[in-house]
């Protein structure tokens, strides 16, 4: 009887699978995108109560009780000893990147710290390069010095001079270790079970998040509860971390990588948008040229176009 459900379930699966309509997919891509976007700034929000580390260990530890209730069955048999060293090298990386980015984002706008975050996929293919010995591409050489030249104008201040603050640093900071972190996951991915390998990326980041804010943040207190506070925490875990990953991962079954990329790219510009609009961050000439530069450096690094990509209608 087990197996007659398995059998009709995954002849089901197939069925929806090849009758699910890209378009679909494309506008869930896109929502997953919008929900990442608006992340920056809800996160903003919840900072005015809740120190960055106790935020983000919040975020972890909701994000490995849904696993385990919904993938248990991937993720108790892949946790024996040698997955231990793919735990601590994903699960540090993911950390550094987490608390670089939520630490400056308490200095600086939403939508700056996006589009400066967003360099990580110029850097990856640099990474790689390191870790895997694949040479970078010259597409690769380009976007990295529009990037560049995008980053010097975003720190163009008064009088045309540059000037990067402590928060900027940090978040061109987020960048190198996120692009270290996918690389990583890249490796690991291939080798143990991916539910596993996320799933133990997010348990060490939120072990070293609850040990770095029991030494360095207050203590939770009561304007924790604020209902500000309290929606932007279930927004950053059921929006930006649960239902944005569910769509993505729908939105990469149907739709190609290449499309999927220059999508999910558009969540920079969501975010300097909703910080705009509801955080009032004031976007300069300058700020805004940086930004567009950045955002065509991501653009020449994720397109990749391939017959299958050029022919899909």
């Amino acid at each position: 009887m087990g197996m007659r459900m398995v059998e009709r379930f995954n002849a089901l699966r197939s069925r929806w699978s090849r009758s699910f309509p890209p378009n679909l997919a494309r506008i869930m891509l896109l929502a997953c995108a919008a929900l990442w976007g608006g992340s920056y700034l809800l996160a903003k929000v919840a900072m005015t109560a809740i120190p960055p580390q106790w935020l983000m260990a919040l975020r972890m530890a909701g994000a490995c009780a849904c696993m385990l209730a919904l993938f248990h069955r991937h993720i108790l048999p892949a946790l024996n000893r040698s997955i231990i060293i793919p735990a601590l090298v994903v699960g540090v990386t993911y950390w550094g990147t987490m608390v670089t980015q939520t630490i400056g984002l308490k200095t600086i706008d939403p939508g700056r710290s996006a589009f400066l975050t967003a360099a990580y996929c110029v850097l990856t293919p640099f990474a790689t390069w390191i870790v895997s010995r694949i040479r970078p591409k010259a597409i690769n050489l380009v976007a990295g010095v529009i990037c560049l030249v995008g980053v010097g104008f975003v720190s163009l201040k008064n009088g045309m001079t540059l000037s990067l603050s402590v928060g900027d640093w940090l978040t061109i900071g987020t960048a190198v270790v996120f692009s270290f972190n996918l690389t990583c996951l890249g490796v690991y991915a291939k080798r143990f079970d991916p539910i596993a390998v996320t799933f133990v990326q997010f348990a060490v980041a939120g072990v070293l998040f609850v040990a770095g804010a029991a030494f360095t943040e207050p203590a939770p207190d009561m304007a924790w509860l604020a209902p500000p506070v309290v929606a932007s925490v279930l927004y950053l875990f059921l929006g930006a971390t649960m239902s944005a990953q569910i769509m993505q991962n729908i939105g990469l079954a149907h739709v190609p990588a290449s499309q999927a990329s220059i999508i999910m790219c558009t969540e920079s510009l969501f975010a300097v948008s909703f910080s705009a609009l509801f955080w009032g961050e004031r976007i300069t000439w300058s700020s805004l040229v940086g930004f567009a530069l950045i955002f065509t450096a991501v653009l020449l690094s994720v397109f990749k176009p391939t017959r299958h990509s050029l022919h899909r209608n």
